[in-house]
């Protein structure tokens, strides 16, 4: 039962999620059934119990008062029943905050019906709704597509065939729309090409390039925002393309959804992380600024709190900038955002990285040494920074024993992908190798510099080279 459709979706309600469900099953409208309502505050008493145990179905059965001896078919029927009352409810709840999607079914219902007389406060009433929409991504020009489509049958009836009708306006909200989607998920396809080689068979995607080469539209955020994001993936190495991007983030980042929002700034901050490893510093600084752009606009944010990989990778950019005292107060001021479960870890690394940065490596064992993390990502990060807190400690033989138990836990984890596996296989080896150089073998140094630079993929190479560079 704890693994069914229905207890997943209850489990997933919040206190304020559950008392609007309990009125509406409780609305004779959507429900008039009192068993779906017993076996609805049965299932999230368990729920809010938090217990470990399986939901003993008899037992549940007995409280809803039938009188009858337990029937799977017919207990399953109600459980099946409720569902569909959440499904509905789900989708309820999302209509009701979708101000364009209401104008648009009102229109059509009235139009349907030919409630002439409320025709004319039918149109006030959606063009008010459609001014109080203050986002603007694609589906925007969607639903402004249906209203005025709607409007055009409400009113045709009365043109005269002299009049100028509103289909201008139709095509016009269709055409931004199919460009700034057809945009978006190119920018998508473009992006994914990063990572995974494949070919896309996206029809008219070069049409529409030029149509908006040629016609700017530069005052709808969906399309010049995107069409940017494009030119920073093709064209690279032209960096106006990124500052006309952060342009453009600067005045319509506010007109997009959290989510998309946040979509729209991670493009160009891979920009800035691209051009950094190609060795362009200034666009660490440029990373650093988004980071904090996003905090400040609250767009890195999300209804669950704060992700624990953007936390670690903010301060990890700011330690790279000299930021200590900026990174250290970041994790003061946020860290209560990050997933409860998460937050610990999140914070105990984040420090360890500051102090780590501040050369106080006492500080850092005292953190690092004890914790076994259980997210891998972490756990090779953390094992990372002790490897080199060892050796900048000259701590061999704690640095020996790390060595080992390194390797073992990346032969052990088969789910860490196996590149990573080579690229933290790598920080071992060639660190083993640094601490049995002697001092003033500029031969040996030299062998072990050339060594790393063929090797390539090796985790914490900028810290290796650094250390190379201190021998030389």
């Amino acid at each position: 039962m704890r693994n069914s459709k229905l207890y997943s979706i209850l489990a997933h309600f919040d206190k304020y999620e559950q008392n609007r469900f309990r009125k509406y099953i409780l609305s004779p409208y959507f429900n008039k059934d009192q068993t779906l309502i017993d076996l609805f505050e049965q299932l999230i008493a368990h729920v809010n119990e938090r217990l470990d145990t399986e939901v003993d179905k008899e037992k549940l059965w007995r409280h809803l008062n039938i009188g009858k001896q337990y029937d799977d078919v017919r207990f399953r029927k109600y459980c099946s029943d409720l569902l569909k009352l959440v499904e509905g409810f789900l989708a309820q709840h999302h209509y009701e905050q979708n101000t364009l999607h209401q104008a648009t079914y009102l229109m059509e219902a009235v139009g349907k019906k030919k409630m002439d007389k409320l025709y004319n406060s039918t149109l006030k009433t959606v063009e008010r709704l459609s001014e109080q929409q203050k986002f603007r991504p694609s589906s925007f020009y969607y639903y402004q597509y249906e209203i005025e489509k709607n409007y055009y049958e409400l009113t045709q009836s009365e043109m005269k065939r002299t009049d100028k009708s509103n289909v201008e306006n139709i095509i016009l909200n269709l055409d931004y729309f199919y460009l700034a989607e057809k945009l978006r998920l190119y920018c998508s396809v473009l992006s994914r090409q990063y990572v995974v080689s494949h070919e896309y068979q996206l029809l008219f995607i070069d049409e529409i390039i030029q149509h908006i080469q040629k016609f700017g539209f530069e005052d709808i955020p969906a399309i010049s925002v995107y069409y940017q994001i494009y030119l920073t993936q093709v064209e690279s190495d032209n960096e106006a393309h990124y500052f006309k991007l952060k342009e453009l983030l600067t005045r319509f980042g506010h007109v997009f959804p959290q989510k998309e929002a946040y979509v729209i700034y991670t493009y160009a901050m891979n920009y800035c992380i691209r051009r950094t490893n190609r060795g362009v510093q200034q666009f660490l600084k440029e990373l650093f600024e988004l980071y904090k752009e996003l905090i400040e606009k609250e767009i890195i944010f999300t209804e669950a709190g704060l992700s624990p990989w953007d936390f670690k990778n903010i301060v990890q950019c700011a330690l790279q900038l000299g930021e200590y005292n900026w990174a250290e107060e970041f994790i003061n001021t946020h860290s209560s955002k990050l997933p409860e479960n998460l937050r610990d870890n999140a914070v105990t690394y984040s420090l360890a990285q500051i102090y780590f940065y501040q050369k106080k490596h006492e500080k850092v064992i005292s953190l690092l040494q004890t914790v076994e993390y259980e997210d891998f990502t972490y756990n090779l990060g953390s094992k990372s920074m002790l490897l080199a807190t060892y050796y900048e400690m000259d701590e061999l033989e704690p640095l020996f024993s790390l060595f080992e138990s390194f390797r073992t836990y990346l032969n052990r984890h088969k789910d860490i992908p196996a590149q990573r596996r080579k690229n933290y296989s790598n920080l071992i080896k060639y660190t083993k190798k640094l601490t049995k150089i002697m001092p003033g073998d500029k031969k040996a140094v030299e062998h072990l510099k050339q060594e790393i630079e063929v090797a390539k993929n090796v985790a914490s190479i900028n810290w290796l080279k650094e250390k190379i560079g201190e021998l030389e």
